[in-house]
């Protein structure tokens, strides 16, 4: 299938661009909040145009385009409900979102670790990690946003680290993920006592027997239609003609 449009959601430095060819998608156009980031995009064999914009104020017609993609984007969004929305509008009719995002047990080694260091250390604690959403969320909030035909999977990643320290510089680090905790009730530093007591947790519950510690980045991965006529739907209900009880006897009529 050939895409003459294509929107990249929460594109960074044109990532996706890299791995899409020029017989598949015909233009595609670069969405993101950092103005930075699109002006630092690799380049691509595809023809791409780059927008300013925020995922959930998106400046596009309706029934703009063909494909809309975004990856490890959207756990950044305020109101991700809204985003959804934002992206089936632009959609055309038969139009395809397929997406990537963050989810509900990513980096859970770091969060535990770090919960129950400030809690013996501090008496309470404060969310130092990005919120993430479930997995049994996300189906109906893209079916509430109105796409149809919606495949959901996820996936996990698991990364060694040598230690705590590590995991953080790598996830703050400007040269690899670039990412930080984007709540606003967030604390504004830990104390170092605090820091050494969690990576001592952390090596403790979850350390590797080589002395590292692991990572886990869970995925998920997202495909929604948007509604046109020529679509397959499901049958109406009483219409089969074959009960799932006589897939007992199939050995049988072989």
């Amino acid at each position: 299938r050939t895409f003459p449009l294509a929107l990249d959601v929460g594109s960074g430095r044109g990532y996706i661009a890299q791995h899409l060819t020029k017989e598949t998608i015909e233009k595609l156009i670069q969405v993101d909040i950092s103005e930075n980031a699109l002006k630092n995009a690799v380049d691509s064999e595809i023809p791409t145009v780059s927008v300013v914009a925020d995922e959930e104020f998106l400046p596009f017609k309706e029934d703009t385009f063909d494909l809309v993609v975004s990856s490890l984007s959207l756990h950044w969004v305020n109101d991700l409900p809204r985003a959804f929305r934002e992206i089936h509008q632009v959609l055309k009719p038969d139009g395809v979102f397929i997406g990537a995002m963050f989810g509900g047990d990513t980096l859970y080694e770091l969060r535990c670790s770090l919960q129950l260091a400030e809690l013996e250390r501090e008496g309470g604690f404060s969310p130092h990690v990005s919120p993430f959403t479930a997995v049994s969320d996300l189906g109906h909030l893209l079916s509430r946003a109105g796409f149809n035909t919606l495949t959901v999977d996820t996936d996990e990643i698991q990364v060694n680290y040598p230690g705590l320290f590590e995991v953080m510089e790598d996830l703050q680090g400007k040269c690899s993920m670039g990412e930080s905790n984007c709540s606003w009730n967030r604390k504004p530093l830990l104390h170092r006592e605090t820091m050494l007591a969690a990576a001592a947790i952390y090596q403790e519950m979850y350390g590797n027997s080589d002395g590292s510690v692991p990572a886990t980045f869970q995925i998920y991965y997202m495909i929604g239609w948007k509604f046109h006529e020529s679509q397959a739907r499901p049958a109406q209900r009483g219409s089969a003609t074959v009960s799932f009880g006589d897939l007992a006897k199939i050995d049988g009529l072989l």
